[in-house]
């Protein structure tokens, strides 16, 4: 019997997964969020203390699915152009011609964002929006496909900017990364020990084809969403503006941004529609970094995630 469409999809995603494990230890739900948002076409901002494996497990996607992959680190020197690249003046032709930046890759890594001044972060932003690059009028195309992932440090504020909101808006989700449990961090010296390290970025095969990924984006697109789980989306967002913990709410771009990720989620699961579940599952992802709390209740160290998930338990859920 002929598979369907959305079990071939479940089982590259798998793969894929299967190989990410091989590299990772623990942090699955990381490693899931960052499929879907892989699917889903979108960005992703990763939060969390340095050695945590954010680069290990970019570096072991772009792996399994065969694409390039470039770091950046981002210092309060780093100008736009050394992103995005430059004009160079050829001797031999006496004309210009343009050098690609790192930015011309599949996968890139801008580690510590937040260290490099708004007019540089600002070279991200094109880039991230619409896969393009524009220099001295002349617009270039990124690779497909291009995501990016965005580190930045939550306890280190000394030397940094705070990234700007239009930015940060574009990013189709905020993961927060956490510690290893105890069993895992013993993994992680075992391995060590053993000298196994080394060897787990080695240890990935590339499990598909940039066809497959494609073919996984496209089936995203055709997951359907009923009408009343649109209203769903619609009441959460208005509740974002409304609630009295927050300052400012969520703009349409967080709708379209839990719509598209609950799609990928719904995919990721091998389902062709959406369920409440999808939605109620993407809902921190995707809206932590799009809702500015109140400054008293900041100062009280209370994070968005409380807030909206106070906030997901009073929308009433379709069935």
């Amino acid at each position: 019997m002929e598979k369907l469409e959305k079990d071939i999809i479940k089982d590259i995603l798998d793969r894929i997964r299967g190989e990410l494990k091989k590299a990772i230890i623990e942090q699955d739900r990381l490693i899931d969020y960052a499929l879907i948002s892989l699917i889903s076409g979108g960005h992703v901002l990763l939060e969390g203390v340095p050695g945590l494996a954010k680069t290990l497990m970019v570096k072991a996607l772009a792996k399994s699915l065969d694409v390039n992959f470039k770091r950046i680190q981002f210092t309060p020197d780093l100008m736009p152009a050394d992103i995005t690249g430059t004009q160079v003046f050829n001797l031999k032709n006496s004309e210009f011609e343009f050098k690609e930046g790192p930015i011309f890759t599949n996968f890139l890594l801008a580690d510590e964002i937040n260290r490099t001044p708004p007019k540089t972060q600002s070279g991200l932003l094109e880039a991230i929006q619409e896969a393009t690059v524009s220099i001295d009028g002349q617009t270039y195309e990124l690779p497909q496909p291009f995501m990016v992932f965005a580190t930045q440090n939550p306890l280190e504020y000394e030397g940094t900017y705070p990234l700007p909101e239009a930015l940060v808006d574009r990013f189709l989700m905020k993961l927060m990364i956490d510690y290893p449990s105890a069993q895992g961090e013993k993994e992680i010296l075992r391995r060590h020990h053993e000298g196994l390290l080394d060897m787990d970025i080695k240890n990935c095969q590339s499990v598909c084809t940039q066809e497959d990924l494609f073919r996984c984006m496209n089936f995203v697109k055709s997951v359907n969403v009923e009408p009343e789980l649109m209203d769903y989306i619609v009441a959460i967002i208005s509740e974002t503006r409304n609630n009295d913990a927050i300052e400012i709410g969520s703009s349409p771009r967080g709708s379209l941004a839990l719509m598209q990720s609950a799609k990928g989620c719904a995919a990721y699961a091998g389902r062709d529609y959406v369920i409440p579940e999808d939605i109620k599952e993407m809902a921190i992802p995707a809206l932590r970094h799009r809702v500015i709390l109140k400054p008293e209740l900041e100062l009280e160290g209370i994070l968005p995630e409380a807030v909206l998930e106070e906030l997901l338990a009073g929308v009433k859920v379709p069935r």
